[in-house]
């Protein structure tokens, strides 16, 4: 009986942590979208300075996440502060890539884009450090490249065109996929430092990334007089609506954070990866039906390629992890 409640209480707790990631980051996405393309007040300007959103968000996820350290964190002898000073460049890089895009191509483009992140991946293991992946590996990378690669080159709805700032195809994916390879770079660095400081917990991490986030994007909105940061504070000022949606869009991505803490912590990586996973798709039907960005037939079969693709790549990681499971307990 006590076992059945148990497990009764650890399916809430993962419906939970699938709430909790889904609202926060389907609503920061519905945000990101508005900030990118909606035009403001009764002069129906638009937010140019996009990048802005990195370091708003930067501030709030420091902290949050020093709040958190102090509330909740045991730990000491964690990474010091300054080991991630190159991470938190391409951390900060990155992002801002991701973000730009969205003036050149569309929300559903640009998450389909950046859900390639296998891709160079895969490319870079066997090219550097010559690691074979097996057929249904390469299956799943012909699936996500293939429905990327068609997407692209399909025709956007010229509704959806009219809402960007400077509609531009090649630039907008160029950006995503600079954007995954500078993610690709921060992931590896983060698990150097994790690798040489064992005690180095989440909070901490996001604490120190966040902390040379600010520092980095301060410099480069403030640092000199024609700083766009100036621009992007008088245009919150003259409009407050799109202050709110900043200030709103930053609180999903640390609320977000906090989920997937949760979820990392209490049912590993691959539980994590599956609803994120999921929640990209439901994003581009929620921007799809709020957003007024129609797809067409073919563009969804596409959308349905790429997500095939990471569904069977989930379930192969999940085979892997079964059987290493067995082997444990056999030995």
């Amino acid at each position: 009986m006590e076992a059945h409640g148990s497990g009764f209480r650890r399916v809430l707790v993962l419906a939970f942590c699938v709430a909790g990631i889904w609202s926060a980051y389907i609503y920061q996405g519905v945000l990101q979208e508005t900030l990118s393309t909606k035009r403001f007040g009764p002069d129906r300007k638009r937010f140019e300075h996009l990048a802005f959103l990195n370091l708003a968000q930067n501030v709030i996820c420091l902290i949050w996440s020093y709040i958190m350290i102090k509330l909740w964190s045991t730990n000491s002898g964690g990474a010091p502060w300054w080991t991630y000073w190159s991470a938190g460049i391409t951390n900060t890089i990155g992002p801002a890539m991701g973000i730009e895009a969205l003036k050149y191509i569309s929300y559903p483009a640009q998450v389909l884009a950046k859900s390639s992140k296998m891709i160079p991946v895969m490319f870079m293991g066997t090219l550097v450090y010559g690691i074979r992946y097996t057929l249904p590996e390469y299956l799943c990378t012909f699936l996500v490249a293939g429905g990327v690669s068609m997407f692209a080159l399909m025709k956007t709805s010229s509704k959806t065109i009219s809402k960007l700032a400077h509609p531009n195809a090649p630039l907008g994916y160029g950006l995503c996929f600079l954007n995954l390879a500078f993610d690709g770079f921060t992931n590896a660095t983060q698990d150097s430092i994790t690798a040489r400081f064992p005690k180095t917990s989440a909070w901490d991490i996001m604490l120190g990334m966040n902390l040379w986030g600010t520092i980095y994007n301060m410099v480069y909105m403030f640092g000199w007089p024609q700083g766009s940061g100036f621009g992007a504070i008088q245009f919150c000022k003259e409009h407050p609506e799109a202050a709110w949606d900043i200030f709103y869009y930053c609180l999903c991505g640390a609320i977000g954070q906090n989920f997937i803490f949760l979820t990392i912590s209490r049912f590993g990586s691959l539980a994590n990866t599956t609803i994120t996973t999921t929640r990209k798709f439901v994003s581009i039907v929620v921007s799809s039906l709020l957003s007024g960005n129609p797809l067409s037939t073919k563009q969804w079969g596409c959308v349905m390629m790429v997500f095939s693709g990471l569904s069977y790549q989930i379930y192969l990681k999940w085979r892997k992890l079964q059987r290493l499971q067995k082997k444990r307990k056999t030995t």
